[in-house]
């Protein structure tokens, strides 16, 4: 069995695509997100995907193994929001450790169904609130939560995903990057704890508009040094943005990056209806320009795409040589 960092010395590795957008293909009713266990909660529970790891596994593990068949190497886990903070939205923050190991467990056994050798990419989301901005306009320097709070639900997500047996930590669609270093630091914090070996990380912001900063003002170059310390396997872009915005910003992050880069952008913008549009050999084609000027190692989709999109994209990039890591010159200091 040859390991993540093996394959992508060979070739461009492909990312899964849109959870969200397969889910809604099933029209789940609130019945449905409920199941039997939940039938009797205190709040509505339609609309919290997580939950779907506990009741409706097979649906989940389904999506996996239909983007496994479509050409995904790298899975990722059904947790986009399974903290403590952004459970509380559903009055459910005691269920965040069993999501997170349960969200593992339907990937790895799409895997196992699927009879490939893939990876499961523990997906650590962004949060609901956010340390770098305050979300009362008359208060600048209120926050909703503190560092410490963030650290430990991220400690909590981390342990679950770990003890689920996920492959690699996956910190996502990060707009504000000091949530994104707070979840570094709990992974590395658990990982001294419990004295295990480290799983590697995988790192992806979110350029918001064609400034190309982050919701948090941040320009890609400085995102990418405020978190570089972490030594993350990939660093990359996902979601906001369609291929066609996303280019720059991926041709910039190739020749600053010294380790691989990742790209999984949205399936175009979304329509007035807030639907995405682009058509599967569209989004493949722009994949397939950044993989021939030699700008990324893994791709895949973001909003919008579906396993059409990833079984063209991995068609289009199969044959063509991976972005080789740059020589690193030591400096003194």
């Amino acid at each position: 069995m040859k390991t993540i960092q093996d394959c992508l010395k060979e070739r461009i590795l492909i990312i899964d695509g849109a959870m969200g957008t397969m889910i809604q293909r099933h029209k789940l009713t609130e019945a449905d997100y409920r199941g039997e266990r939940f039938k009797d909660w205190q709040c509505d529970v339609k609309g919290n995907n997580d939950l779907l790891n506990i009741t409706q596994p097979h649906i989940i593990t389904a999506i996996h193994k239909d983007y496994l068949d479509a050409g995904a190497d790298i899975i990722e886990t059904n947790t986009f929001s399974s903290t403590t903070i952004a459970m509380a939205d559903y009055e459910m923050q005691s269920l965040a450790y069993e999501l997170n190991v349960a969200a593992a467990r339907c990937a790895k056994e799409a895997i196992k169904q699927s009879g490939k050798q893939a990876w499961v990419a523990g997906a650590i989301g962004p949060l609901n609130k956010t340390l770098s901005l305050s979300p009362d306009v008359n208060n600048p320097g209120f926050r909703a939560v503190t560092f410490d709070e963030v650290v430990n639900a991220y400690y909590e997500q981390v342990k679950g995903l770990v003890d689920g047996g996920v492959d690699i930590l996956l910190i996502e669609t990060i707009f504000d990057t000091l949530n994104a270093k707070a979840a570094i630091f709990a992974i590395k914090k658990y990982f001294r704890d419990t004295k295990q070996e480290a799983l590697p990380i995988m790192i992806s912001g979110t350029i918001t508009d064609a400034s190309g900063r982050t919701l948090s003002g941040q320009t890609l170059e400085a995102f990418y040094t405020s978190i570089m310390h972490a030594k993350p396997i990939s660093v990359g872009l996902n979601c906001a943005l369609g291929a066609k915005e996303m280019r720059p910003h991926i041709e910039e992050l190739s020749q600053i990056a010294s380790c691989y880069v990742s790209a999984y952008p949205n399936a175009g913008l979304p329509n007035a209806m807030g639907e995405y549009d682009e058509h599967p050999e569209d989004t493949a084609h722009y994949l397939e320009d950044w993989a021939k000027e030699g700008w990324v190692n893994i791709v895949g989709g973001c909003c919008g795409t579906t396993p059409d999109h990833i079984r063209h994209i991995a068609q289009e990039v199969k044959n063509i040589t991976p972005r080789q890591l740059p020589v690193v010159e030591k400096e003194l200091a």
